[in-house]
């Protein structure tokens, strides 16, 4: 959500905004929103001038009751009961304009930076620059599942009778290389100074909203029947809302935190879900970098972050490119995202391993996320933050492929070795 006095003083800075983002069907409601929120003052305004009046009346009666004139003050409690009925009513009409100020609000896209290359969509996200060297074998590498399935690592079938498509059963050394990379990640961020969080895995409808657009929670989000709780599809969602309503102190920020859970995804849309492998699923679990911080402080953390992730998989001996997202791309809440791609020697391409955003300050005018400097009274809203360190599903498939050697057997890499029993290699 963006301040609504940027809409007041500089409707059309917003409109091109929505014109950059390709939604020119959103154009209307800048005009809108300036109506509504024009008429709300007013009424509001109109409010204050019937209270005034209330208070001086109500003085009044009481000046004549001590004075023992109490028909006139009769007559003036008539006016003073009129006065009431009417301001119940434009109470109500207040509140009524308020609300659709702020749906409308919830709808218009967040200002990109000025950096975000302009497109369309995803197939024009432009790259930034490549880490370590993409290399192809003389060897032929099978499909993930395959290699999975090689190790009596996966099980598609018995996930898809128990649960359908979209789920797995990992198992072996499969499930432990997965368990194993978690960990690591845990380790790796905690050592960059975040600290270590296990989120509740379920949100109210109000944290949904307060993190994402309508759109995306139309997408992603499974609720719970009966229940004002949905499944979170990344830890971020619920990270976030652990601030909602909170005044931070200034000497105190920021917040750097990386959490772990289990993500859950409707995978609605156009992509569908695969039946043979695990790139995309209902269900899986993830390792995510969440900061709070100063609005000033916010890109130098955007850059520490994506850079984390890049530094962690080239631990791993994978090579990864950045690839910055295009205005199309970038999801309403979004100022500016990178996505972080891994090599496929198999399929000689890059993929989507990891996100970071900058969500400057919408999630915290929606949740009402406020700093407070020692010195002063005044707050202002802090600035949000999150970045995929690792989800494992699409970390093994890049893994795999990566360290898959020519006589069948995945070589580990230093790093994870204590985290496998000491294992340097699958076979």
């Amino acid at each position: 959500m963006i301040d609504i006095k940027l809409i007041r003083e500089n409707p059309e800075l917003v409109k091109e905004n929505i014109k950059k983002k390709f939604q020119e069907h959103k154009l209307e409601l800048v005009d809108k929103v300036i109506e509504l929120d024009k008429l709300r003052r007013e009424t509001s305004l109109k409010g204050d001038t019937l209270r005034g009046d209330r208070n001086k009346l109500s003085e009044q009666i009481g000046s004549l009751m001590r004075d023992g004139r109490k028909d006139e003050a009769e007559k003036i409690k008539a006016d003073v009961k009129r006065i009431n009925d009417e301001l119940l009513e434009i109470e109500k009409l207040e509140e009524k304009y308020k609300e659709e100020v702020n749906n409308i609000m919830m709808k218009i896209p967040n200002i990109i930076h000025e950096t975000v290359p302009i497109g369309k969509d995803d197939s024009e996200n432009v790259e930034v620059q490549k880490y370590g060297e993409p290399i192809i074998p003389d060897y032929e590498i099978p499909y993930h599942a395959e290699i999975m399935e090689k190790f009596s690592g996966i099980d598609l079938d018995s996930a898809r009778e128990v649960s359908g498509n979209g789920f797995y059963y990992l198992t072996g050394n499969i499930a432990r290389l997965h368990s194993a990379i978690l960990s690591y990640a845990r380790d790796f961020m905690i050592n960059k100074g975040f600290t270590y969080a296990i989120p509740p895995f379920m949100i109210r409808s109000d944290v949904v909203t307060g993190v994402m657009s309508f759109e995306e929670m139309d997408a992603m989000m499974y609720k719970i029947e009966g229940e004002d709780l949905y499944l979170i599809g990344t830890s971020e969602h619920s990270m976030i809302g652990k601030f909602k309503g909170k005044i931070l102190e200034s000497e105190k920020m920021p917040y750097t935190m990386t959490s772990y859970s289990p993500c859950f995804r409707k995978e609605k849309g156009s992509h569908g879900i695969e039946e043979r492998g695990v790139y995309r699923i209902h269900q899986f679990e993830k390792q995510e970098m969440i900061v709070v911080c100063e609005p000033e402080d916010s890109y130098e953390w955007y850059d520490k972050m994506w850079s984390y992730t890049v530094e962690l998989f080239r631990s791993l001996d994978i090579p990864v490119r950045t690839l910055e997202c295009c205005s199309g791309d970038l999801a309403d809440l979004k100022a500016k995202s990178v996505d972080v791609e891994a090599w496929s020697p198999r399929q000689k391409k890059y993929f989507e391993v990891g996100s970071c955003s900058n969500l400057t300050d919408a999630q915290a005018r929606r949740l009402g996320i406020r700093i407070k400097k020692k010195s002063g009274k005044e707050t202002y809203f802090a600035h949000t933050l999150n970045n995929t360190v690792v989800a494992p599903p699409r970390m093994l498939i890049a893994f795999l492929e990566n360290n898959y050697q020519a006589d069948g057997t995945v070589k580990i890499p230093k790093v994870l070795q204590s985290y496998m029993g000491g294992l340097e290699k699958l076979g």
